[in-house]
């Protein structure tokens, strides 16, 4: 495909990626100073020209762009750079304070947009050599907490200068540069409510080179120390002179002679054992290690509980199968009554079974006509042929009452005998004469 292409589409198509390439490796250098605040502003507009057109003319500026930063070959920034970028559509801003720790060492910063429209990105490089003074960093330092203020609109250059030259009004120095600036939720701050002008404060430290002034002194006083301790607002001169724009906590200033700041040496202690040298090659374990031998930790593991749970099956078996105490055990802890009412119970149920699985049998005792010994009658029960007796009750009064006998009745001497009426009983179709017989003593 390449070689049926034109020799103007080749010199186009290198082209592109020339200029592509010099858009990805663009490198900026910069040289702050060690003990000086660095500030360096991400500008959306230097990006923009990099991303495609918005289909809208005049429409460019809204393209949202976020910026990622970090150091050449590492996930983050270095220990003392700072970055903030408060909505897609507002510049980054890159801010800190270099130590003399990095003086001479070229700090590589890949800074990548991210166009939140296209998802297209960008990168350049930013190259920071930090230089050295014999002039930072000066011996008087103070940091001021401004409550009104949050950090990127403090690192705007006018809000800063404006904030230097009431300092400089106030302390008199000859020379005062901003140290650091630093977020108060960098230092534990809460999140403010969103209110209207309500801000999250910054924290300015600023060095000069004379004494502190008396006005800055004024906070150390016992009167004011003791407002202070009960939460009220100090009593300081110059505060005016700071009111008009910047709203500063004096319970939170800290003035710090650095010459009079005794340095304090941490003795490392003795490594141990397991501490490698700090010289010398690391010399791993030697290849040729003892084999170990598994088979203990395998009976422990698995045999023993194994052992365990088999005796405790067993045991469980013997009691529940062998140590039965039985039917005749039970039997001799019982009492008599208990038995022969439990046992005519049984004879009872056993009764009524086999009655009604077989209804042709003869009908039990229970059911045999009843003697009143008064009245000299015998009132049989009433058996239909259908056997339906489930709703009739046992024992019926002698009124309308079918297949009636009449029996003599003795009555007392010299007189003469009566008749009484009986159910003819059938059983099966035979004639119970034999118990009717029964009952008249014949």
């Amino acid at each position: 495909m390449i070689c049926t292409m034109s020799a103007a589409a080749v010199a186009v198509w290198l082209g592109t990626v020339v200029t592509i390439l010099s858009r990805s490796h663009a490198d900026r250098n910069v040289y702050p100073s060690a003990g000086v605040l660095f500030v360096h502003v991400l500008e959306r507009e230097y990006f923009k020209g990099e991303f495609p057109p918005y289909p809208k003319s005049g429409d460019a500026s809204n393209d949202p762009i976020t910026f990622n930063t970090n150091l050449m070959g590492y996930p983050d920034r270095p220990g003392w750079l700072r970055y903030i970028q408060r909505t897609p559509h507002s510049d980054g801003v890159l801010y800190g304070s270099p130590t003399a720790e990095h003086v001479g060492k070229a700090t590589v910063i890949e800074i990548t947009a991210y166009n939140r429209r296209t998802f297209e990105t960008a990168r350049h490089n930013l190259v920071i050599n930090i230089m050295g003074t014999e002039e930072f960093p000066l011996p008087y330092q103070a940091e001021f907490y401004i409550r009104n203020m949050n950090v990127e609109e403090m690192l705007a250059s006018e809000v800063l200068g404006d904030f230097l030259g009431a300092v400089k009004n106030v302390w008199q120095p000859e020379r005062l540069n901003a140290i650091n600036i630093t977020s108060a939720l960098d230092r534990g701050g809460r999140v403010p409510l969103p209110i209207n002008n309500l801000k999250e404060g910054v924290y300015v430290m600023v060095g000069a080179d004379v004494p502190f002034s008396s006005c800055l002194r004024e906070v150390e006083s016992p009167h004011n120390q003791l407002r202070c301790s009960q939460e009220m607002e100090p009593v300081i001169s110059c505060d005016k002179k700071f009111r008009a724009q910047f709203h500063i906590d004096w319970c939170k200033i800290s003035l710090v002679d650095i010459n009079k700041v005794v340095p304090v040496y941490i003795t490392r202690p003795n490594p141990g054992t397991g501490i490698l040298p700090e010289f010398g090659e690391y010399k791993p374990p030697s290849e040729s290690l003892k084999t170990r031998d598994y088979f203990s930790d395998f009976l422990i593991t698995l045999a023993v509980p194994s052992a365990v749970a088999l005796v405790l099956f067993f045991i469980l078996g013997y009691t529940m199968c062998c140590r039965r105490e039985g039917v005749e055990k039970r039997n001799m802890q019982t009492p008599d009554i208990q038995l022969v009412h439990h046992s005519s119970i049984q004879k009872s149920s056993k009764e009524l079974r086999s009655m009604s699985k077989n209804r042709e049998i003869s009908w039990p005792l229970s059911t045999l006509p009843v003697f009143n010994p008064v009245s000299g009658e015998v009132v049989p029960p009433i058996h239909p042929d259908n056997y339906e007796t489930t709703s009739m009750p046992l024992m019926q009064t002698q009124t309308n009452l079918q297949n009636q006998i009449t029996i003599p009745q003795q009555r007392p001497s010299g007189e003469n005998y009566v008749m009484s009426t009986f159910r003819r009983l059938e059983v099966n179709g035979i004639p119970e004469e034999r118990k009717v017989a029964e009952a008249l003593n014949l």
